[in-house]
């Protein structure tokens, strides 16, 4: 972490500070603080309640959730993470983002905070002399939501709206350059490993591609801040940015593809047999990912919206499979030089909370790799012409393979697993009684 005295001390123009945790649905709940008191909260922690980090997608208390009323409500405190400040750049006055977890009176973390849940799966890696290595894909969308219908916004450039979608159009990147020149210039203020972008099949429909690192809590902490910094930095510009699942009906979904390989202690890829086919380890952890994927789907696809997403061809995988250079499968092995071999997961959506993604992703392929998980054989051709195994079809099928799950509590947290079933349970019940323009309003701006 940086040291907080010298940062701000580098950082004048800083007069407020932001500190907030990572709540189950991925929002940002903490406090403001006046830069001049943050040394308290950097040295002693902050306090607020455990029940914080289990609110629904409204903000709303659980009601029936054990962390209220059962238990007084109590406290946690939190602390700051390894990441030390990290700037704000959508917002107009100078202001920084100090990330912090939530911890027990006693010193324990606590089991709800999801960046823990994650911790807790790389030590069971680093039990073993293994490192993930990860990398992560964020398809989002640039939307117009201005009037009664959601609309791609007019570029910044020409003053134009392209109503079309456009895959991997330079003319679509360069419609809307100033936004992306200034989202780069956010990135590296923030030291978010920001790469490739590209336009998608989606109206206003972009993806960009944060950098592999050895750190998979640092990669997860990149794509919470990169969501963050979308959104706020759009609303800047004039416009919306949402990561929700699918925001129009006759348009492919945003996705959240992610890649990973696993390190021994010498920094070898234990993936990589010289080959094209991968090691048995490979293969291994991708029974494991196989094996635990009906039962998260409700990680993979948290909210209402994002069953609108996963229907065949359209982009997004129903089935359960696996195979070489295929992205019609739900895990594809990419092609390219052996020492990168990897294994691309691409189920989740583009509204996941990422703390829990990259738990279960992970969480269940070392599953398979201890295990010594057999997947069936891969698939060729087009899965959605296959009979597979299918994920659960609809949000509440998805909690309940979620909550029946025996593999699940080999990745996650049973308090954690009580709260997000708490949460999602009491969401299904309230946005049933929402037009499906309302729960988009909510989904809009959240997730």
């Amino acid at each position: 972490m940086n040291d907080p005295k010298s940062w701000l001390r580098k950082n004048p123009q800083v007069r407020t500070i932001r500190v907030a945790a990572s709540d189950l649905n991925g929002q940002p709940r903490g406090k403001r603080v006046p830069a001049r008191f943050v040394d308290k909260v950097v040295e002693d922690g902050t306090r607020f309640p455990l029940s914080v980090l289990n609110l629904d997608i409204w903000g709303e208390d659980i009601d029936d959730s054990p962390l209220v009323f059962e238990t007084g409500d109590r406290d946690g405190v939190l602390y700051p993470t390894e990441r030390g400040f990290v700037p704000m750049p959508w917002l107009e006055a100078p202001t920084a983002l100090l990330p912090i977890w939530m911890y027990r009176e006693d010193g324990r973390p606590f089991d709800g905070d999801p960046r823990h849940a994650l911790s807790a799966v790389l030590k069971r890696y680093r039990k073993l002399g293994l490192t993930p290595v990860v990398a992560i894909e964020l398809e989002f969308f640039l939307i117009d939501d201005s009037g009664k219908t959601l609309q791609v916004p007019l570029s910044p450039r020409s003053q134009k709206r392209r109503k079309a979608a456009e895959v991997m159009s330079i003319r679509a990147l360069d419609a809307f350059d100033i936004f992306f020149t200034d989202l780069y210039d956010a990135c590296e203020d923030m030291d978010i490993p920001a790469d490739t972008a590209i336009s998608e099949a989606g109206l206003g429909q972009f993806e960009l591609n944060l950098m592999h690192q050895p750190d998979a809590l640092r990669a997860a902490d990149d794509a919470w801040f990169f969501k963050m910094l979308v959104r706020g930095l759009a609303r800047r510009h004039g416009f919306a940015a949402s990561f929700m699942a699918k925001p129009y009906e006759d348009y492919p979904g945003s996705g959240m593809h992610v890649h990973f390989s696993v390190l021994d202690e010498e920094g070898n890829n234990i993936f990589d047999d010289g080959g094209p086919k991968g090691t048995d380890k490979m293969r291994h952890a991708v029974g494991g990912l196989m094996e635990a994927m009906h039962d998260s789907t409700l990680i993979f696809a948290p909210h209402g919206n994002s069953y609108d997403r996963l229907v065949p061809e359209n982009h997004a995988p129903c089935g359960i499979s696996w195979a070489y250079e295929n992205r019609t499968s739900a895990i594809r092995i990419p092609g390219g030089s052996p020492k990168g071999r990897r294994i691309e997961h691409r189920v989740a959506g583009g509204d996941v909370n990422p703390y829990l993604l990259l738990a279960t992703l992970l969480g269940a392929a070392l599953n398979g790799i201890e295990d010594g998980t057999e997947p069936p054989a891969p698939i060729t051709g087009n899965a959605y012409a296959q009979d597979l195994p299918l994920i659960p079809g609809s949000w509440e099928k998805a909690m309940d393979a979620f909550e029946a799950s025996e593999v699940m509590p080999r990745i996650l947290p049973e308090g954690l697993i009580r709260n997000l079933l708490l949460t999602k349970r009491q969401e299904l019940h309230f946005m049933s009684e929402l037009s499906p323009q309302e729960q988009a309003e909510i989904y809009l701006d959240t997730v």
